[in-house]
């Protein structure tokens, strides 16, 4: 088993190395060229993502399939592995994760622009659709449509149910001594009354979970920046200079190098918004839109709040407390995460765990929708109800159990899903092209197209 694990370590390791990286990076830089920077209309997006557009047709608003989305992207990664990402690579890790986040809007809106254009709708109207439609009606490539599915599946037992209920079990156990046999049950008993219900169960619990947790865990960091204010500008120097340069940072940090910044801080962003992957068009195809440019929009929004806001803003909390206080220890994400929001008086601690426990729940429900979605490609309706209750049971037993060797497997699936959706995002770039001129850059995205 030892020698088992070790394999799947190094497996892991080779999927998320440079290879991967240049690829996911390189696309998001193609796709921002030739969609002629989509990013501009960000603020379009932000007010699309807000506003109900009841005559189109789908399953749950577009608020509520980006609220799922964001349920499932912004997790623990956010918060312990921001501080990894700032460990392992050092300060300029967080412009480079920035970055990252800049150019991923282009990637997010392509994979929500896919979704719809071959998205199809079911015999009692539910609308299915992501990378594996996008394979199969708009490639012909059915064989690897069934991949990317079979892939999602496995990775959402792991990276989206068993290690996100392990991190809550033994968040909860250290911090308030309640068993993890206690709070697997419960947590399995919470899951269970959300996705029983479907996507709009889902939704509707995300809609209203996604805010909640976001401001509460902005108001943290945007504290804590308030009280190291006298060390920002030396923190944002600090990040710039690490960024692109080989000498030490100094202000307590260990020297890194600018290969070292950048490969951290890339890998963090893009397993942080999920750009590229092909988890988030999934539920995006559930989304209530006239057009398909429209709810890639929408979805666009999901890497700006995921990577620009909330890890940017984790990214800065962390070495700004680093510089005001050199004796923290910031070789470890999770110790220097827990160090610097101790220094919020009473309640630090308290913001820290709430936002882990909620980021992390979410996390499940959205994933929920993504296996499940992976699972009827591949079995029809008919098996739904079982990968349910499998799904529940996975919960309880992720929150008891040593995930060490899942989550080298779970993040060896969540490699493999992205080279699929990378073949549909770069074999039909010739359709982002058409429908992003027909819609956006003609004005007319008011118009009815699905």
């Amino acid at each position: 088993m030892e020698n088992f694990a070790a394999f799947i370590d190094k497996v892991s390791s080779a999927l998320w190395g440079w290879p991967m990286i240049i690829l996911l990076l390189g696309t998001h830089i193609y796709l921002t060229i030739i969609l002629k920077f989509p990013q501009r209309k960000i603020f379009t997006a932000i007010r699309l993502s807000v506003t109900k557009d009841k005559a189109a047709s789908g399953d749950v608003s577009q608020f509520g399939a980006l609220a799922t989305s964001l349920a499932a992207t912004i997790g623990t990664g956010n918060i312990i592995g921001v501080a990894t990402a700032v460990a392992l690579g050092g300060p300029g890790a967080v412009l480079w994760m920035w970055i990252t986040g800049i150019f991923g809007i282009a990637t997010k809106y392509a994979e929500g622009l896919l979704a719809i254009k071959y998205r199809v709708k079911t015999a009692d109207g539910t609308m299915l659709g992501g990378p594996m439609y996008a394979l199969e009606k708009g490639l012909k490539l059915k064989w690897l449509a069934i991949l990317f599915s079979i892939f999602t599946a496995i990775a959402a037992f792991g990276i989206g149910n068993t290690v996100q209920a392990n991190s809550i079990s033994l968040l909860v156990n250290e911090t308030f001594a309640v068993s993890t046999t206690a709070t697997g049950i419960i947590l399995s008993i919470a899951v269970a009354l959300v996705i029983l219900f479907g996507v709009k169960g889902i939704a509707k619990v995300s809609g209203t979970l996604v805010p909640f947790m976001a401001i509460f865990y902005v108001a943290g960091c945007v504290y804590i920046l308030v009280v190291n204010s006298a060390f920002l500008g030396e923190t944002l120097r600090v990040i710039f200079e690490s960024a692109f340069s080989a000498k030490a940072a100094g202000g307590g940090f260990i020297g890194t190098t600018v290969m070292m910044a950048a490969r951290f801080g890339i890998a963090r962003g893009l397993f942080s918004n999920e750009s590229g992957l092909g988890s988030a068009p999934i539920v995006a195809a559930a989304a209530q839109t006239r057009n398909p440019v429209r709810q890639a929009l929408v979805s666009s929004t999901g890497t700006f709040w995921d990577t620009v806001v909330v890890c940017a803003l984790t990214g800065l909390v962390l070495v700004s407390s680093i510089i005001a206080h050199p004796d923290i220890d910031h070789t470890q994400g999770a110790a220097l995460t827990k160090a610097a929001f101790s220094k919020i008086p009473y309640v630090g601690s308290w913001i820290l765990t709430i936002g882990i426990i909620t980021f992390a729940f979410s996390t499940i429900l959205g994933w929920s929708y993504y296996g499940e979605k992976a699972v009827e490609y591949l079995g029809g309706k008919k098996i739904i109800i079982y990968y349910r209750l499998a799904w529940i049971a996975a919960v309880f037993a992720g929150s008891v159990l040593n995930l060490s060797l899942v989550w080298g497997i779970a993040d060896s699936m969540n490699a493999l899903m992205a080279i699929p959706n990378l073949v549909a995002l770069l074999l039909l770039s010739g359709v982002l092209i058409k429908e992003t001129n027909k819609y956006l850059w003609s004005h007319h995205l008011d118009d009815e197209g699905v």
